[in-house]
């Protein structure tokens, strides 16, 4: 993996410090909060461009932030801006991911000493684990937001089973979990099985303030005089996001002059495009790829649609309410009643429902100024601004516990706070 102490110049100045500071107890007091985090890739996702975005603040603040990424070589600009603190393999895929990290998280570790590692999502939950058995009692407070939905009732029922027994190993050797709304604290507490102490709610710094003024911008500048109803749908095409579900509801009420737009990549491009064809909506139906930034999609549709079968707190959802777009939604995850105001500023269908996606997209009903305004009040709630203390303030008091636990003739047994509400 790429280390920080051989890159030139700066960079390297920079990270030679790092490593020759001194391991005392008042060299340790001194010194600014260590948070390391880890990622598979930087390939487009939810997960990993907030984990970018909070590692970019995180620096920022003064903290010592470093990240592990096992193939970086895929890199955001918001990543790039910190690739002095970046280790990474090139060119690792699959399983040989998972494999880069486990073998060469454990030196990294020893030699960055970071006080807290965060792990951004479920999917590194695997990873997160392995470590905490592999390194024992050398192995940091380990955070983990929530990133996904925790009931999966995709799942059939013999899989969900060992879902649930997997969540329940997670809870006995993970130190903390943040939810990113708080209907996700019963819901952590409940399957993962972890006391509320050990819980906290931080919602996702899906946006920056300035991104809430700019998506906003861009839609009151737009005058959309065009024909037809014009529906935007974002998200990998994969399974989870069940965009065949949203290709059939946009059949059934399709009229000559409306589009539907999916802006994304992924494994099941092929089979969308064939099921389009078959319901005769090809023609109105554009998959143009992965985009970055959305604001002109956002800017130019009538509606944003999700149609997923699980979610966490979608931050696409947010960026719609930040425009003021009116949202269609599948009830995927616990959180999304609350996300879009049990009704008042989107509509929820159940997940699976053809029909009812397609009703709600056939009654779509004009917004006032009133509603627009909330949806964007809403999504101000999502910022890496608001989550950056809060995560650093959790932080703080996690590595605090672990230095008191850790000191000696100090009991080891006193429960972990919680600061984060």
């Amino acid at each position: 993996m790429f280390d920080v102490a051989s890159a030139p110049g700066d960079i390297g100045q920079r990270a030679q410090l790092h490593l020759a500071r001194g391991s005392s107890r008042t060299a340790r007091t001194r010194a600014p909060l260590r948070v390391l985090t880890f990622l598979n890739s930087f390939a487009p996702g939810g997960v990993e461009r907030i984990a970018a975005r909070l590692h970019a603040a995180w620096t920022a603040a003064g903290v010592d932030a470093h990240m592990v990424v096992a193939d970086a070589s895929i890199a955001p600009p918001i990543a790039l801006q910190a690739l002095s603190q970046i280790h990474h393999r090139p060119r690792a895929r699959g399983i040989t991911r998972f494999t880069a990290l486990l073998r060469g998280m454990p030196a990294i570790i020893a030699r960055q000493r970071p006080d807290v590692l965060f792990c951004a999502g479920n999917t590194y939950t695997s990873l997160a684990v392995a470590l905490k058995l592999t390194l024992g009692s050398a192995c940091p407070p380990i955070v983990v937001k929530i990133s996904n939905d925790l009931v999966r009732a995709d799942m059939s029922p013999p899989l969900r089973y060992f879902y649930r027994r997997w969540l329940r190993i997670q809870g006995r050797h993970l130190d903390h979990f943040v939810g990113m709304a708080p209907a996700m604290r019963g819901e952590i507490a409940r399957l993962i099985g972890v006391p509320q102490n050990r819980i906290s709610v931080i919602a996702d710094p899906a946006l920056a303030d300035a991104d809430l003024r700019r998506l906003a911008a861009a839609r009151d500048a737009v005058v959309r005089a065009r024909p037809g109803r014009h529906y935007l749908a974002v998200g990998r095409l994969a399974p989870q996001k069940n965009f065949a579900l949203l290709l059939e509801a946009f059949a059934r009420i399709a009229k000559p002059d409306d589009t539907l737009r999916i802006l994304g990549e992924g494994p099941e491009r092929r089979a969308l495009e064939v099921q389009a064809a078959r319901l005769g909506i090809a023609g109105s139906v554009y998959m143009p790829g992965h985009v970055d930034p959305l604001d002109g999609w956002l800017a130019e549709a009538d509606a944003f649609v999700l149609s997923s079968d699980y979610e966490g707190v979608p931050a696409v959802v947010i960026e719609a309410l930040a425009a003021g777009l009116p949202i269609i939604a599948t009830d995927c995850c616990c959180s999304m009643a609350d996300l879009l105001g049990h009704g008042t500023l989107g509509q929820l269908v159940p997940t699976g429902d053809a029909a009812a996606l397609a009703q709600a997209m056939m009654t779509l009903a004009p917004d006032s100024g009133a509603t627009i305004a909330a949806r964007r009040t809403a999504a101000a709630t999502f910022t890496i601004e608001s989550a950056t203390d809060k995560y650093l303030g959790l932080m703080r008091t996690l590595a605090a516990t672990r230095a008191a636990e850790t000191a000696p003739d100090t009991p080891r047994n006193d429960p972990i706070p919680s600061p984060a509400a």
